[in-house]
């Protein structure tokens, strides 16, 4: 069937990408679903930095691709082998694509599925097959998802099935923003009511790991951004102390101002500086999680010395550390009961023809968690 995507033909284009255009919509082929997999209309689909690392050549993939991962669709049609769902369903993409059957996932870490890895990074579906092409040649999926499309084929294994009244704006932050952010928290750092915590940086992700804290019962949230009104949003969601970092002189006025130390340092921003920040917030037998992906060429220089004499614990967060067809229901059922206010977290909209000028906003750090409608 013929259908319009966004695709990436390049890295690094040049903002304002309003005018630089790094992402075209264009007419491209899409297959009919194989063995295990469905054909879903596109509802909903986030602007998340995973995508923007992409564009601007920080995560590079294959070219060309058609980007996007954080999606709510219905489902249309559903290839030979899919029992469990049919026609009119709604369902939350997820952007690693589990086989269920290789080791990680059979110790309930579906994030590090080695097939779904291998995928991934191949851009291909779960199947090591290709379902969009142009002009008789193949395109990359992005994270088997490729949701800045009218319509996707995607493996059975790449989604949840949605089983609560919501809105495909608001069912679409968990497939990424709610299930990473809050996925670490509750997930990795396991939480309890009376720890403390720093979240670095305010998008999405974080802002998911700000209203998980507070739903865990933290007593002492500290909240850090470049903006001063995501910081104002932070406090009306339980932040205790909130700090933007250019005020900042030195690492002691940081921690005067955050309180003091914490138990969780939470790098949310996938920058360097964002993990020296939450690092320098996590206290002595503290743990500090990172959660961004910045560049592959980037690294932190760990103090070993104090990692030991301070028994420190510096760990990695992927897809929220967890098993999203268990933890999407959870998260979902948190929100309707006004325990996880994701509401509060939609940004902006955009059509798909306005797609650039979406990551312009996303670019710009003012951004809440903007949106694709269809």
């Amino acid at each position: 069937m013929k259908i319009k995507a966004a695709i990436l033909r390049a890295m690094s284009t040049q903002l304002p990408y309003a005018q630089s255009r790094p992402l075209s919509i264009e007419q491209v082929e899409l297959d009919p679903p194989g063995d295990g997999e469905l054909l879903v209309k596109m509802q909903a689909s986030g602007l998340c930095h995973s995508d923007l690392s992409v564009i601007n050549g920080d995560r590079p993939r294959g070219m060309p691709i058609v980007l996007g991962h954080e999606a709510s669709a219905t489902v249309v049609e559903c290839g030979r082998g899919v029992s469990d769902l049919k026609s009119g369903d709604h369902v939350v993409m997820v952007f690693v694509p589990s086989c269920g059957c290789c080791a990680p996932c059979a110790e309930g870490r579906p994030a590090l599925c080695i097939p779904g890895a291998v995928a991934n990074t191949a851009g291909t579906l779960l199947s090591g097959d290709k379902r969009l092409s142009q002009d008789g040649q193949p395109l990359n999926h992005h994270t088997g998802v490729s949701c800045f499309a009218e319509y996707a084929v995607v493996s059975r294994r790449s989604c949840v099935k949605v089983n609560r009244d919501l809105s495909h704006r608001e069912a679409s932050l968990f497939g990424c923003a709610v299930l990473t952010g809050a996925g670490a928290v509750i997930n990795r750092a396991r939480l309890q009511a009376g720890d403390t915590a720093a979240i670095v940086g305010l998008g999405g992700v974080g802002l998911s790991a700000l209203i998980a804290a507070v739903a865990s019962g933290a007593r002492r949230i500290v909240a850090v951004d470049l903006s001063d009104d995501k910081l104002a949003l932070a406090k009306t969601l339980g932040a205790t102390h909130c700090i933007n970092p250019k005020a900042i002189k030195d690492n002691s006025e940081l921690i005067a101002q955050a309180g003091g130390c914490v138990d969780y340092g939470f790098d949310m921003a996938g920058a360097v500086q964002a993990f020296e920040t939450a690092y320098t917030l996590t206290k002595r037998g503290g743990a500090t999680i990172t959660c961004g992906l910045p560049n592959p060429r980037a690294s932190f220089a760990l103090p070993l010395a104090q990692l030991v004499g301070e028994e420190r614990t510096v760990q990695g967060s992927y897809l929220g550390s967890g098993v999203p067809s268990r933890d999407i229901e959870k998260y979902i059922d948190l929100y309707v009961a006004g325990k996880l206010p994701v509401d509060k977290l939609m940004g902006q909209t955009f059509t798909l023809d306005q797609i650039n000028e979406g990551f312009d906003h996303l670019a710009s750090g003012n951004g809440l968690r903007d949106t694709i409608l269809f």
